[in-house]
């Protein structure tokens, strides 16, 4: 009878054993997935602002040749932003982005009647609002990191955590250039 007392013990131990592991695992699934969908919604906000910014060159068509294809070449370069991209992917994408605003913002600064349309001054807006957008993304994003490396770092937690291949995740970095919403 002690015998099958022992397996029992020995049996509720491994059981509870399991049980932790596949719920650790499980929370670690989620909370990863909780990171790809945050940077997700940071790829559909940029997607968005290229489209706008799209639109912002097509109103510019009719300044000047020269800016409308220095632009486009420059648009052509972007990089496709998925939840599968990563923070220095996504990055690159911003300067990229900054730098096509920047020639845009010139551009508007050499043709008065351009910077003085209707469809530019809508156009910027929807751009200051999608540039809203991804920072507010981002921030919801680092969040999300946060609470994803706290988790993966506790005890007992990150005593499995390695073992099941999870690992701390990258921050968007805070630069000098998104500390204030652009002017225009």
């Amino acid at each position: 009878m002690n015998i099958l007392l022992l397996f029992s013990i020995i049996a509720i131990i491994v059981l509870l054993i399991l049980v932790f592991v596949v719920s650790v695992y499980n929370s670690l699934v989620q909370s990863r997935e909780m990171i790809y969908n945050a940077k997700g919604q940071i790829a559909a906000q940029i997607e968005s602002r290229w489209d706008a910014l799209t639109n912002l060159i097509s109103a510019a068509k009719q300044y000047s040749d020269y800016e409308k294809e220095v632009i486009e070449n420059t648009t052509r370069q972007r990089t496709k932003a998925t939840r599968n991209s990563s923070v220095e992917e996504l990055e690159q994408d911003d300067q990229q982005f900054e730098k096509v605003l920047g020639q845009i913002n010139v551009v508007a600064e050499n043709y008065p009647d351009l910077k003085a349309s209707r469809v530019y001054q809508n156009t910027m807006t929807n751009v200051r609002d999608f540039e809203d957008n991804v920072r507010h993304s981002r921030m919801i994003y680092n969040d999300t990191v946060t609470k994803h490396n706290r988790r993966v770092q506790s005890f007992p937690i990150n005593l499995l955590a390695g073992i099941l291949g999870f690992s701390k995740e990258e921050y968007f970095a805070q630069t000098d250039t998104k500390n204030e919403m652009p002017n225009w």
